[in-house]
């Protein structure tokens, strides 16, 4: 069996209707399956995701760059990173 490969995505931005439908659309449209999701407003401002990238259609680069023009869209900036990022921290 394959190791689930995550990734952690940040939405940063003023909140408001339709953040989450349009992540949400652009995750499915590129088989990321979403394995936990934390909506958190803070001061206005949104914040969210991990994901599942195991079966990603699109390469890493692509699926950023995808969400990048969601968060344009937006009016928002949306990350992607591997959660790898974050275990090397942890173990510094």
């Amino acid at each position: 069996m394959n190791e689930t490969k995550k990734a952690v995505i940040t939405v940063l931005g003023l909140d408001r209707v339709g953040i989450t439908a349009k992540v949400c659309t652009a995750l499915a449209e590129t088989n990321i399956n979403i394995l936990d999701i934390s909506q958190t407003i803070v001061g206005g401002y949104f914040n969210m995701v991990m994901v599942d990238i195991t079966n990603a259609s699109d390469v890493f680069d692509e699926t950023a760059e995808k969400l990048e023009k969601v968060g344009e869209e937006l009016g928002m900036k949306i990350k992607i990173q591997h959660t790898a990022i974050f275990d090397a921290m942890h173990r510094i």
